[in-house]
């Protein structure tokens, strides 16, 4: 069975097992970010929401959070948003006066790019949930660009998918087609087809990996609306 976001979680919720600590890790980096953006929408200083973040994931497996997250309960990137409510509000106290973590290793995030990253974001006239909810959709894009450009280097496509990433994400400037085919020493109608089996390919891994946070394949194309509405905001 291939591992999949929910797979993750419920070996993250297994106390005893040895790959827990690996399966929590997997998932901080994959959801992190918007938990941190979340909580600094909050407006808790940059410090402060750092030792929050760390508390927040190792509260998770601490608690046996992860053991209610199954795919019957609804979509992961709510039960996420569900459960930090939770424990910034009832646990406050008790995160504030006791060590980070219940002394755990820190987990490894670059909180100096989240930072970078989030003041280039705008932030006037958003909430704090609807921060998150971009932050998700920033992350599950990433995650899924970043699966692309693995698979292109699997398969000896490595630099044709560097040449044509711009395209993918709109941000090719004044670069065209006719210049991504010098470079790649391929004709402009093989340039574009390639462009065009990879934007295909990457919607099929977005979907595929929207899939594996919502309960039924149903809710795959409302997921995909919401993602994008949430990047409009």
């Amino acid at each position: 069975m291939p591992t999949t976001h929910w797979s993750l979680v419920q070996e993250a919720g297994q106390k005893s097992s040895p790959a827990a600590r690996q399966a929590l890790e997997t998932l901080c980096h994959i959801y992190w970010l918007p938990v941190y953006a979340y909580i600094r929408r909050r407006g808790i200083n940059a410090v402060e929401a750092q030792d929050l973040t760390q508390s927040f994931f190792a509260e998770l497996l601490d608690k046996d959070y992860l053991l209610q997250a199954t795919p019957k309960r609804g979509r992961f990137r709510s039960f996420l948003l569900t459960a930090c409510q939770h424990f910034l509000s009832k646990e406050w106290a008790k995160a504030r006066a006791q060590k980070r973590g219940g002394g755990r290793a820190p987990l490894l995030l670059d909180f100096a790019a989240a930072e970078h990253h989030l003041a280039l974001e705008p932030a006037a006239g958003t909430t704090p949930e609807q921060e998150y909810e971009r932050q998700w959709a920033v992350a599950l894009l990433r995650q899924v660009l970043a699966q692309l450009e693995q698979e292109c280097a699997r398969t000896g496509k490595g630099e044709l998918f560097a040449a044509l990433k711009p395209f993918l994400l709109g941000e090719h400037g004044g670069a065209t087609y006719a210049i991504a085919a010098q470079d790649l020493a391929l004709t402009v109608a093989a340039v574009k087809m390639a462009a065009s089996r990879l934007r295909r390919r990457y919607r099929e891994l977005l979907r595929a990996a929207i899939a594996q946070t919502v309960s039924t394949p149903d809710e795959v194309e409302d997921e995909i609306r919401q993602l994008f509405a949430a990047l409009a905001h």
